[in-house]
Parts: structure tokens; C-alpha cells; sequence
């Protein structure tokens, strides 16, 4: 085994779990370290306090003079929880979150100095940031951005910080993040909500998106993912031959927590519980050393949030227990990948979730003209919201035989099948008056008594409805949640509109009542959206045959995946919504194509590097030591030797084909690599690094992992996935 192989496998194998102690209950310590109603209403005049609670709840501005004082309770109450610094925290389009940290502490002359921490200094900052992804926004003299405080998601402390969740913008005011985006989005989905549902309760004001993630990681000694150079530079192994045992018996699956992960758990929920996380489920997932952990629903901005924090909390706390995080959607090959299914739903000021049945008939209907809306949403943009999930990353795991596959489709169940089948027949134009009570008491009225035991069994579809919600699970384990709650709501939102445009027509036109018109338009959506709806097995070949005939696209690559983004009928969505204008929308397609191109690059230059400075001069190493047993027992034996060294000659002889093949595909992948960089066109150079460097990864692993079998063990160099998935 090699020395830091070795020392790897014997530091992680020493590990003992840290011991956690918890004196207090979770709800007792819920929200300590977050500037919430409860800590405002200490620390706030009652005019600061009801100007934020207005910009909450109704999107009000907060005037400069009231930020002041507003700024002057958070500081007070950050000092008090021993914070000694304040940043705005931010989403920009490198997937991670930012933070530029200030001191309160300033100099007033003579020798003195103060706290301070004023309005302005809330309300926006200018970090220069010229160095964040932004898609040609920004020119070189005017490299500036701006944060602006969100006074939506609460400010928070972490690291004796006071961290204020803000939007960054550009000079020209463009959006250069992804929750700038999301709140366009939400406002768009909460006006055209509210114009649907006034059809059914006049009081309804506001409605709001909720979204609850869940989250899938793998937890590995830090020892080893220190020994391991693919996965500290792509956050996946490149390289490594499956284990003996892996996945097959079903054992870790909803096991017993070991005792080192159940360790890092708790401290884990006892910092989210402080920082208003409200984490409520944990359990090991299908692959070996994989967990999961999900929240109680949130909104949907104060969830992604909340998730984009949870991430850089992990990683923190891993630390303490000697542990890294991966969070790649693949990180090993032959074992389930991870993701971060989206759990999504409206509900509305009046506490109606309008995806949840009632139990009057006029309220199914209700629940039927969202269920269905959402349905012919992702059937008309099936292929944006497969976009939202596009990467590098992503392309590993779909469609792997634990995720869903590329192609969108929406499972909403066989016995909502039948209700949107017999609505389907209704009858065009005005409804009798026995028609239309057969519907409601028969059809609508009956839906909460049908799903009670209408529980999602099948989880190859990317889109679902799970009783009171749909459930986008193609969602990397890697992902801002921003980017696909940007887009569905978005598109849900034009849905909406276009569904209250046509009502408004027939009862204004033709004289229909309200309820016929409802039925009307949605019967003709329900025979509309059909091809998206699909029950059957999602990863078989015949499903993609059918796929194609429906019309559904089947976009395999992130290349392929994005290239909806920059069409004329996506720019105009989100311009006509509010949500990008189309500078926002083509910077946000050149930086998802920039992004895929360099995590592919550096992918190409780690399995160059591994297969010829690590795995071939091992194999060269061992392939001598086998030739000088050779020339050993022919000195011996002698005539006989043909026979006794024939194993030995054989294993020298499939070494060195390994080697050659490897050394042949990586000198090739290097050059095509070489070829392809000096390609100016964005577009045509993604093409290249999806479809002729890529390919050459697979190639390089199987002659690699092959000698990973033959080398002698002692000597092989690369951490194995024996010890990476099952070392505790």
C-alpha cells in the first residue's frame, strides 16, 4: 500500500466520534442566531419594526431615515450575540454563495473609536466583484456591483458575523445573481395566483410559494478525500474499480446511523436550529456512507436561502469531525448518485394550499385549476425546465437508474388519471344543470376520498405529484434551488395568465358561467398536456421511443439542454414576466456554457494527470517486479520455465496493453483538448468538450480500473472505494 494510502486508511480507521452534547431542546434554541420578528420587537422602534414587517409582507421600500434605526437594533443585537463583523451575503452565478466581511469598528479621532453600523450600510454596499461570472454584463469600466438588502430572508449570525442576505446587481443594474431572478419570479407567481383564485375566495391577497428540499450528501474521512486528487479538485473520483460489495444487499438503506455520521448530524441540526434551519428529517441513503437531510416547508426564498447556507454549513462542521462533504451529483461510479429533490406548492394568505384537495366540490375545483395549470406548464416548457437542471455534474446521474432520466415527463398516479380522463369528456360549451352536479358530487367532489392512499410509487419520473404537491427530482445535489424555482414558477405564472385570459373570454364573450368556463378551458388543457403525463418504467427504451413520438425532447447533455435557454420564445417569458430581460437571459446561457466547458476542462486535465503520474508507473513498478520473478524462475527452472511462467507472462503481457492504451488515450485526449481551446465560438467549443473529450474519460477509467484489479495492492497509489464507501 502506498505511504499515503496507508496513512490515509490508518488516520480515518483511528477516528472516534466527537461527543455532542445538546442542554437545550431544538425548540428552545430554534432561530437564536437570526434577527427575526422575535428579536426585532426587542431591538426595534415600533416604527422600524411594522416599516420591515410591511416590506415583508407587502413589498414596501423601507425609507433611509427608518433604515437607520432599523440598522441600529440589528447592530445592537449582533454585538450582543458577540458578532464583530457584518457582510452581505450573496448568491452570484458561481453556484457558491459570497461574503465580504466589515468590522463595526471605526476610528473617530484622538484616539477613539466606535461601533457603527448605519443605514447605508444595510440598505447597499458596492463590492467591486469584478471577478464573478457575468456573461458579458459587465465592462471593465464599469466593473462595480451593488448589493441591496433582501428584507425578506432575515439577517442572521454565523461565525460571530452578521450576515445579511442580499441581491447583487450590476452598475447597469442587472441582475448578476440568482435570487434577483427568484423574487421576480415569486411576484410574478403570486400575482397571477391571486388573479386565478379570486374566481373561488374573494379574500384571497397574496399567495406565496413554498418550497422543501431535500438533500443527498456522502460523508468520507477527510484523511482519505485528502489522498484522493480527483476528488479534491472535481468532488468525484475519476477512477476506481467497484467494490465487492456496494449497493446490492440493501443494507444501508434507512439503517442504522453509524455512530461518526450520527455524531456529525447533530452538531450539524443544532447549528441549523440556530440559524432558523428548520431540519427536521435525517436518514442514510441507498449507497454506501450516503445520508440524507430535509427541512420542514418553507417559503420558497427564505428555502433557497436556507439550503445555500445549510451547504456552506456542512462543509464547516464536517471539518470539526474530520469529515468532507461531497455533494456531486455522481462521486462514484456504480453506486447511487445524489440529488436534491424540489418539493413545490402555492398557498395562499387564507391558509389554502391550493395543490391540496378540499372538501367542498368548489374547492376541488380550485385544487383541479392548479393541478392541472401546473401540468400544461411543464408540457409546454418541458425543455426549460430540463434546462434548469443542466450540468456538467447532473449528466452523471440522470438517467443512471436512480434518478430520473433526461426527458421530462409528469406522474401525477392512476386515480387522478381517471378524474382528468373523466373531465376530459365533459361537455363542450354550457353545462346542465345534472351535468354539472354529476361533476362536482361524482368527479370533483370525490378527489380527497381517492387520494388518501395515492402515495408516488414511481420514482423514475422527474416531475410528480405526491398528494398535496409535485416534486421536481432531477434536481442536483449541487444546484442553487434558485435556478429551477426560478423557472417553474416562472412558467406556471405565464400559465396562469394565459388560463385566466381564456376564462375571462368565454364568460365575457359567450356569456358561460363561471364554473362551465373553468371546466371548458381546463378540459382542453387536460387533452393538451397528455404527452407529459407517463406512469410507466422512465428509464426503459421503450419509453424514449414514445417519448419521441409525443414530441418530448430527450436532451442527454448540458450542450444540448441549454441551448433552449437563448431562444426567442425563453427571452420573451421571462421579459414579458419581469423575471430577465434578455441581457439577463443570454449572460445567464454563456455562463452555464463557460461553466460546463471549464468542469469538463479541468475533469480532462485530473484524468491525464492521475492515469500518467500515479496508475502508469505503478503498473510499470509492478510490471517489473513480475519480470524479475520471470527471469528469476527461468534461471531455475529453465526449459521448464515456458510452463511455469506462462501466468506471469501473461499478466506482464495485458499490463503493458493497459499502459499502452491509457498512455495512447490520454496523449489524445490531450491534443483534441488543445484543438478544441482554440475554438472561438462558445457554443461549438462545449459541442467539443461534451462529444470529443469527454468520451475519452470512460476509455482511460476502464484500462485504468483494470490495472487497479492486477496491481499488487501494496503498491497501488489511489485510495480504493472499498475504503472511501465503507472505512467509518
Amino acid at each position: 500500500m502506498s505511504t499515503l494510502r496507508f496513512h490515509a486508511v490508518k488516520a480515518a480507521l483511528r477516528r472516534k466520534p466527537l461527543k455532542i452534547k445538546e442542554k437545550k431542546r431544538r425548540s428552545e434554541i430554534f432561530g437564536e442566531n437570526v434577527f427575526n420578528e422575535t428579536s426585532m420587537r426587542q431591538y426595534l422602534t415600533k416604527t422600524a419594526l411594522n416599516s420591515v414587517l410591511e416590506a415583508i409582507e407587502k413589498g414596501t421600500k423601507i425609507d433611509r431615515i427608518v433604515a437607520d434605526h432599523i440598522s441600529t437594533g440589528m447592530k445592537e443585537w449582533a454585538i450582543s450575540k458577540g458578532a464583530t463583523h457584518y457582510t452581505h451575503w450573496f448568491q452570484p452565478l458561481t453556484g457558491a454563495t459570497a461574503e465580504k466581511h466589515d468590522a463595526f469598528f471605526e476610528t473617530i479621532g484622538d484616539g477613539l473609536a466606535i461601533e457603527k453600523f448605519g443605514g447605508d450600510q444595510l440598505v447597499q454596499q458596492e463590492p467591486d466583484a469584478s471577478s464573478f461570472p457575468n456573461g458579458g454584463i459587465r465592462n471593465t469600466f464599469e466593473a462595480r456591483g451593488y448589493t441591496a438588502w433582501d428584507p425578506t430572508s432575515p439577517a442572521f449570525i454565523y461565525d460571530k458575523t452578521l450576515c445579511i442576505p442580499t441581491v447583487f446587481v450590476s452598475y447597469t443594474g442587472e441582475a448578476l445573481d440568482f435570487k434577483t431572478p427568484l423574487l421576480r419570479a415569486l411576484q410574478a407567481v403570486d400575482n397571477a395566483s391571486v388573479a386565478v383564485c379570486k374566481y373561488f375566495d374573494k379574500n384571497v391577497k397574496k399567495v406565496n410559494a413554498s418550497l422543501g428540499w431535500e438533500q443527498e450528501y456522502f460523508l468520507i474521512d477527510s484523511a482519505l478525500a485528502i489522498s484522493r486528487p480527483d476528488i479534491l479538485l472535481t468532488g468525484r473520483t475519476v477512477f476506481g474499480h467497484s467494490p465487492a460489495k456496494g449497493q446490492q444487499l440493501d443494507d444501508h438503506y434507512f439503517g442504522t446511523i453509524p455512530a461518526r455520521a450520527m455524531a456529525y448530524m447533530r452538531d450539524l441540526e443544532h447549528n441549523c436550529m440556530l440559524l432558523g434551519i428548520p431540519v427536521k428529517t435525517r436518514h442514510n441513503e441507498v449507497a454506501p456512507n450516503q445520508f440524507e437531510l430535509a427541512p420542514i416547508f418553507e417559503e420558497a426564498n427564505l428555502a433557497v436561502d436556507h439550503n445555500s447556507l445549510l451547504m456552506d454549513v456542512m462543509q464547516k462542521i464536517a471539518k470539526r469531525h474530520n469529515f468532507t462533504v461531497l455533494m456531486h451529483e455522481k462521486p462514484f461510479a456504480g453506486v447511487n448518485g445524489s440529488g436534491k429533490h424540489n418539493n413545490w406548492s402555492l398557498s395562499t394568505n387564507t391558509g389554502v394550499n391550493l395543490l391540496s384537495p378540499g372538501k367542498t366540490p368548489m374547492s376541488n375545483l380550485q385544487f383541479l385549476t392548479f393541478f392541472v395549470n401546473t401540468i400544461r406548464a411543464v408540457q409546454t416548457h418541458e425543455e426549460l425546465i430540463r434546462a434548469a437542471i443542466a450540468s456538467a455534474s447532473n449528466d452523471h446521474r440522470l438517467g443512471a437508474n436512480e434518478a430520473p432520466p433526461a426527458i421530462i415527463s409528469v406522474f401525477i398516479g392512476d386515480q387522478l388519471t381517471k378524474v382528468l380522463n373523466e373531465l376530459e369528456t365533459v361537455t363542450k360549451g354550457k353545462l346542465s344543470p345534472k351535468e354539472k352536479t354529476d361533476l362536482k358530487l361524482n368527479v370533483v367532489g370525490k378527489i380527497p376520498e381517492i387520494l388518501l392512499d395515492n402515495t408516488d410509487r414511481n420514482r423514475t419520473s422527474s416531475f410528480a405529484f405526491t398528494g398535496n404537491k409535485f416534486e421536481f427530482r432531477a434536481v442536483g445535489s449541487t444546484a442553487n434551488c434558485a435556478k429551477p424555482m426560478t423557472v417553474l414558477n416562472t412558467i406556471v405564472a405565464k400559465q396562469l395568465m394565459d388560463f385566466k385570459v381564456e376564462v375571462d373570454k368565454l364568460i365575457d364573450d359567450k356569456g358561460m358561467k363561471k364554473d362551465d368556463a373553468i371546466f371548458n378551458v381546463l378540459r382542453e388543457y387536460i387533452k393538451t398536456s397528455k404527452d407529459i403525463r407517463f406512469e410507466g418504467n422512465g428509464y426503459s427504451d421503450d419509453w424514449e421511443k414514445e417519448a419521441e413520438k409525443r414530441g418530448l425532447s430527450n436532451n442527454k447533455t448540458t450542450p444540448e439542454a441549454l441551448k433552449i435557454k437563448k431562444a426567442k420564445s425563453t427571452i420573451d417569458l421571462f421579459d414579458e414576466l419581469g423575471v430577465m430581460n434578455s441581457v439577463e437571459s443570454m449572460a445567464r446561457y454563456e455562463i452555464e456554457m463557460e461553466d460546463y466547458i471549464h468542469h469538463i476542462q479541468i475533469e480532462s486535465r485530473i484524468v491525464g494527470d492521475m492515469a500518467r503520474n500515479h496508475i502508469v508507473p505503478t503498473a510499470i513498478k509492478y510490471q517489473n517486479t513480475l519480470i524479475k520473478n520471470v527471469k528469476g524462475l527461468k534461471d531455475i527452472y529453465g526449459a521448464q520455465f515456458k510452463t511455469l511462467g506462462k501466468a506471469q507472462l501473461g499478466l506482464i503481457e495485458k499490463i503493458s496493453e493497459h499502459i499502452e492504451a491509457i498512455n495512447s488515450a490520454v496523449t489524445e485526449m490531450t491534443e483534441t483538448r488543445k484543438l478544441i481551446n482554440n475554438e472561438s465560438d462558445l457554443e461549438k467549443k462545449a459541442d467539443g468538450y461534451c462529444n470529443k473529450v469527454r468520451p475519452f474519460f470512460d476509455e482511460i477509467r476502464y484500462h485504468c480500473d483494470k490495472l487497479e484489479l492486477m496491481v499488487d495492492d501494496e503498491l497501488w497509489p489511489l485510495t480504493k472505494y472499498r475504503e472511501l464507501l465503507f472505512t467509518k
